[in-house]
């Protein structure tokens, strides 16, 4: 067997350093702005609503640099508190009205004494991290003059902002906002289409066959073949946060195992993952995804564990399928890990097999000794390769399983109600 370096294993491509380098033909929409300037106040121009001074009513210099406007909300809250406010309150509104009829929807209402200037200013933290985010994207080339880019989405409870461009249609795509069903995963346009839709979707949970149950968390397993529409859809949302996704609409050849999480209201998307029908290099994921309001909750850890689980009942080992996202690579070397550690753990032998580990543990040989590599417990000595009982590890690893204590975070292999599908 021949084993690399560390090095090896982790090497990567390195990313070209993108220069801050301006599409001057680009041009901000509001009306009399000359794309000067930028909320933050970190850029010479910018070229979205998010990120114009003068749609906030300020100037790029007020952004640059503060300005006395705070001190005067100070008092106006500090009298307001103190119920002199009738007069700020009859003056406001008037300002209000008259910046309304001038600017109509061009420029952002007035929003002084609405609220506490502790949650105004949080307000407009999150403005300028929103118009941050975008002019990143301007500068790496990923948005261009006419570009389509739904921005945020309204999912349940929810509005998520979007990392990635996904190709809806292009008359949804260009509204920057969609309005999207959390049952079903219909896209709208607007919200009042939204609550019209809600209140005659008869969904509440995703099509398919429930084969875990346990508490308030359920898999479905959904043939792409059979609910085509509802897969496609699952596809486009999932690429709304996945860099690497391609596939959107041949979904046929694929399974999609879909988690949720229940309440009085119905079963709420968690996450899904997508595994070929018949795959012939043994990948028992296609693609995953945890959904970004779930996400650092232990729910990735359970979709790559249940995706083993499966594997273990096939009687196979299994392996994702490559290029893993960023932040899939990280969650899978993170599982690997703990399940190394705890089979060593609970280990009793002297001689210790890379085979009898995978078959156990349904995890690829390859991925076995690449973890180890990083985990440094492989050690070539006298022409044989050794595996190390790293014990500082292993304790490090019962500690926080200890600290953890019964997670409901967990797949329970009883509770799984599945038969291989005929063919695989």
């Amino acid at each position: 067997m021949s084993l690399h370096s560390d090095k090896d294993l982790s090497h990567r491509p390195k990313r070209r350093r993108c220069h801050e380098t301006y599409n001057f033909n680009m041009k901000c929409p509001t009306p009399g702005c000359n794309s000067l300037g930028h909320l933050t106040g970190k850029h010479e121009r910018h070229f979205a609503v998010s990120g114009c001074p003068l749609y906030h009513n300020l100037s790029a210099d007020e952004c640059k640099t503060p300005t006395s406007k705070q001190s005067r909300y100070k008092e106006q809250v500090a009298e307001i508190r103190k119920g002199r406010n009738s007069g700020l309150q009859k003056e406001q509104k008037e300002k209000h009205m008259e910046h309304r009829q001038t600017h109509s929807n061009t420029r952002e209402p007035l929003l002084e004494n609405i609220t506490s200037e502790y949650d105004l200013e949080l307000f407009r933290k999150a403005q300028a991290r929103a118009s941050e985010d975008l002019e990143k994207l301007r500068i790496q080339g990923q948005i261009t003059e006419g570009s389509n880019m739904i921005k945020t989405i309204l999912f349940g409870r929810y509005e998520l902002d979007t990392w990635y461009h996904s190709p809806y249609p292009e008359e949804y795509a260009r509204l920057g906002r969609l309005y999207v069903c959390e049952f079903c995963l219909k896209y709208m346009k607007s919200q009042t289409i939204l609550r019209r839709h809600m209140a005659k979707c008869v969904w509440k949970h995703p099509p398919g066959d429930e084969v875990y149950r346990k508490g308030a968390i359920s898999v479905f397993e959904v043939d792409g073949k059979k609910n085509k529409i509802y897969c496609q859809n699952l596809c486009l949302l999932a690429k709304l946060f996945l860099d690497h996704k391609t596939l959107y609409y041949d979904v046929e050849p694929f399974l999609f195992y879909v988690m949720t999480e229940a309440d009085n209201t119905g079963c709420h998307l968690v996450g899904y993952f997508s595994k070929e029908k018949n795959s012939f290099l043994n990948y028992n994921v296609s693609c995953i995804l945890t959904m970004p309001q779930y996400m650092r909750q232990g729910f990735g850890k359970m979709l790559i564990d249940f995706s083993y689980l499966l594997s273990k009942v096939e009687e196979k080992v299994g392996s994702p399928e490559r290029p893993l996202s960023d932040l899939g690579l990280i969650s899978y070397r993170s599982y690997w890990k703990e399940v190394l550690l705890r089979y060593m753990y609970n280990f009793q032998g002297k001689e210790i097999s890379i085979k009898e580990i995978s078959q156990e543990t349904a995890v690829n040989p390859v991925d076995i000794v690449s973890t180890l590599q990083s985990l440094q417990m492989l050690k070539y000595w006298k022409g044989k390769h050794l595996v190390l009982k790293r014990q500082d590890l292993i304790d490090e690893w019962k500690a926080k399983e200890i600290k953890r204590g019964n997670s409901n975070k967990t797949i329970d292999p009883s509770s799984l109600k599945w038969t291989p599908p005929k063919g695989t």
